[in-house]
């Protein structure tokens, strides 16, 4: 059976033929993601009271407490399969929903207000130099501590996790930035490579008054904006970025594989520390309640009952969250939508713009020049641009939203239950020809148009007798290889045989 999954419309999900879910739709599963973000040594670093002082100062006083997280692979992959690089959110049956700058800034502690996150490559005789000024150590190549100017997470812990306690303040300042080096490559800049950080981040750490007034909330997002959308394409099997940020997100909106909750404290990341266990939920059952999932599982505002928790000065940026911006981490440029998904700020959401093509092969999006200098230049005006729901003439009630929703997107990814669903209704239209059929007058008919009408009614009658028939989807496995001894019906004059199975 050949079924047309959509989008109907397809001006939205314009990559729909890139994306896992089409490879899900052909049976083509390609398991769990391999999760990508190295935090379980976290704890290994022995921080001084100084050291814990310049981490404060550079921006990571809040982020450095959250330390490991047991990552949910199951969750976090069913998740992929729902994000769409084209919006930058995730497409769920009741609509789009996505991880926005405030939530940043609440689950993890980091600034979303401040300088972008720039800069290049640099080659591995400059990042020698780096490592040499900044560390006070160089990695050894010999040893493979360092590869393509990036150098191993492992070297960095080994030689900089514990602070002598006569050190000078020189040496102090070298094993703190080897120290947020391990952090940031570990987390919110983690990438496929794994245990390996490039060096072209140590200089932002070079003064670390300077170091603080970065968005390194809005870096780790452009981040795992990039992550995400690589991740949904169907040739990939792994995901980096800040896994525990995605996840934190998943357990405070959706209801679905979310632990107990531990005693609430800032950051709120920490409500679910030590509570991510590895479930024991597969895949196939995390898509199933994604697609199930209906308004009793959705939190749309959950960080109100929080309020108190938060820091006057976290507080006094959150309005970024609807910042319709740009965002930037070095060469990454992600687009932030938070008008796709106002009802995550309690308002209605209307019908959004039409969004941008991106044109991923030359790196840029149409009508759009994203040079880094106007990227830059739109992320300095992200006070101008607050997205809020429209008044007047302009608003769309739910219903409309919802109609366009179901055109542009793809909200069934279960596949065996979707085909069941597809079968009964299918039924469900057969019984109403039988009923059409039956009510025909046969007087006027001429012999052989009341012989073939004998013959439809004959045929809807005999096979679909209730408890005779069941769905092929549900008991004999459609859509996957038959063992040798199975057989499917092929009647020539039985409509549903291509469909229904009867029991013998």
């Amino acid at each position: 059976m050949d079924i047309d999954v959509g989008p109907v419309d397809p001006s939205v999900l314009y990559e729909q033929d890139l994306h896992v879910s089409s490879a899900v739709w052909e049976g083509q599963e390609r398991g769990l993601l391999r999760c990508q973000e190295h935090t379980s040594l976290l704890h290994q670093w022995k921080l001084t009271d100084e050291q814990i002082k310049l981490v404060d100062k550079a921006g990571f006083g809040f982020f450095r407490k959250i330390g490991p997280m047991s990552l949910n692979n199951s969750l976090i992959s069913a998740l992929v399969e729902r994000w769409r690089r084209e919006t930058n959110t995730f497409h769920l049956p009741l609509g789009e929903m996505t991880i926005t700058l405030d939530e940043v800034a609440l689950v993890l502690g980091l600034e979303i207000d401040g300088d972008p996150i720039v800069g290049s490559k640099v080659g591995d005789e400059v990042a020698m130099d780096m490592c040499g000024r900044l560390l006070g150590k160089l990695p050894s190549a010999a040893n493979k501590e360092v590869n393509c100017s990036r150098v191993k997470l492992n070297w960095l812990k080994r030689t900089f996790s514990e602070c002598p306690e006569d050190a000078s303040f020189d040496v102090v300042k070298c094993h703190t930035r080897a120290y947020l080096l391990y952090l940031i490559g570990s987390t919110i800049f983690a990438t496929t490579d794994g245990d390996k950080v490039s060096v072209k981040y140590l200089p932002l750490f070079e003064d670390f008054d300077q170091a603080g007034r970065y968005a390194w909330g809005a870096a780790a997002l452009a981040c795992l904006y990039r992550a995400l959308g690589n991740a949904s394409l169907k040739s990939q099997s792994n995901i980096c970025g800040c896994l525990t940020l995605l996840q934190c997100w998943s357990y405070f909106h959706l209801n679905i594989g979310r632990p107990e909750k531990s005693e609430a404290c800032f950051p709120l990341a920490l409500l679910w520390k030590g509570k991510g266990s590895r479930s024991k939920t597969d895949l196939s059952e995390y898509r199933r309640e994604l697609d199930d999932l209906d308004p009793s599982k959705i939190t749309w505002c959950p960080y109100e009952r929080f309020e108190n928790l938060i820091p006057p000065q976290i507080k006094a940026k959150l309005i970024l969250g609807r910042s319709k911006t740009t965002l930037v981490c070095f060469e990454k440029i992600e687009l932030h939508f938070p008008d796709r998904c106002l009802r995550q700020f309690g308002k209605r959401q209307p019908i959004p713009q039409k969004v941008r093509r991106r044109d991923r092969k030359n790196k840029r999006v149409d009508d759009l020049d994203t040079s880094m200098s106007l990227a830059c230049e739109e992320w300095t005006e992200r006070g101008d641009h607050i997205m809020d729901s429209p008044g007047g003439s302009n608003v769309v009630d739910d219903g409309a939203y919802m109609e366009w929703y179901a055109r542009i997107s793809i909200t069934k990814l279960y596949r065996e239950a979707f085909l069941e669903s597809q079968v009964m209704n299918m039924i469900a239209c057969m019984r109403e020809f039988e009923e059409a059929a039956s009510g025909i007058s046969m007087e006027r008919l001429s012999p052989v148009e009341r012989e073939v009408m004998e013959s439809v009614k004959d045929t809807f009658s005999n096979n679909l007798t209730f408890g005779g028939w069941q769905e092929v989807a549900v008991n004999s496995g459609y859509g996957k290889r038959k063992r040798r001894n199975e057989q499917t019906p092929t009647s020539g004059n039985d409509i549903s045989s291509l469909l229904l199975q009867k029991d013998t």
